[in-house]
């Protein structure tokens, strides 16, 4: 039987949570997100969450998951998304994938090969090669071992094909032959993915704007609160967008304004990068939102999409 996964994404500040929102409740389905900063509690300023009264009216998954000390892969993230999915379509319910985190939302969509743990001897061995006798020396060593995914790779790709060694010298099989494995197995799932765009200008506004608003609404404050718990952070929340520049500014005394142009800038910055994985995604239908425009015609267009592919 085939599934369609919606997928519903688009730059930061793009409005994305509240036009799924609005799908959402009109097709009384459920959403799941695909966002990593939202999986934290306790990180609710700085990474614009649902408010409480949107997830009281629409059940959302993946939020608030995990402490911020904790970590989660984007491969577990795919297997928890696959259960998910099979549980509600037991429910006979509808539901929205929303989110614009692009590694998460291609996990689903690609279906993330889990392949054996990392070993750092292996890693640590290749990378000295690499250092000693250049990249392309490693990738000859892919390509003798498994050709097609070799090719698949460019040689200045260190990380992906030492992974693919990696995975041939623990297992005895070539990545691309499980790859493949493991798309068949995931052929049950068909994509819908629709991209809201802006004009550029118009992002960097919202950008902005949304900074300042996180910063009115005491984003210094909740990220002191964290950096007290005796628990700390995790590698993975300190790296969040607007987290990673407060604790410099809390830790390395930098100015509140720099920290603000900072946040502005990584954010417009991490747009720039979202848009061009989003353009190599599969079909994407692009939804081209007008600045100060109403939200409900472009929820309405995504609603009849929806409703005239059911």
């Amino acid at each position: 039987m085939h599934h369609t996964l919606w997928v519903l994404t688009g730059p930061t500040a793009s409005d994305k949570t509240e036009i799924g929102f609005n799908v959402a409740r009109e097709i009384n389905g459920e959403i799941i997100s695909a966002d990593s900063m939202l999986f934290y509690r306790g990180m609710d300023i700085g990474t614009a969450k649902p408010s409480v009264s949107m997830r009281e009216t629409v059940p959302h998954h993946f939020i608030d998951i995990i402490y911020p000390w904790e970590s989660y892969s984007v491969g577990k993230y795919v297997k928890d998304v696959e259960y998910l999915i099979g549980d509600i379509s037991r429910r006979k319910q509808k539901f929205l994938i929303i989110g614009g985190s692009p590694l998460y939302i291609k996990g689903i969509v690609d279906g993330i090969f889990n392949g054996p743990e990392a070993d750092w001897n292996i890693r640590s061995e290749l990378e000295r090669i690499a250092e000693e006798k250049g990249n392309l020396h490693v990738h000859e060593i892919l390509q003798r071992i498994d050709p097609a995914k070799a090719d698949e790779l460019h040689p200045n790709n260190l990380r992906r094909i030492i992974r693919a060694i990696e995975v041939y010298r623990k297992t005895g099989k070539q990545a691309s032959a499980l790859q493949k494995q493991h798309k068949l197995a995931r052929e049950s799932y068909k994509f819908k993915i629709i991209c809201i765009s802006r004009e550029r200008e118009d992002i960097y506004r919202r950008i902005g704007e949304r900074v300042e608003i996180m910063f009115g609404n005491g984003l210094v404050d909740e990220v002191r609160s964290l950096l007290d718990n005796p628990e700390g952070l995790s590698k993975q929340a300190r790296q969040a967008l607007g987290y990673k520049e407060v604790i410099q500014y809390l830790e390395d005394g930098l100015t509140l304004d720099d920290t603000k142009e900072m946040v502005k800038l990584n954010t417009r910055r991490f747009a720039k990068r979202q848009m061009t994985w989003f353009r190599s995604f599969p079909d994407v239908q692009w939804l081209e939102a007008r600045e100060h425009e109403d939200l409900k015609p472009i929820s309405e267009k995504i609603i009849s999409i929806f409703k005239s592919l059911l």
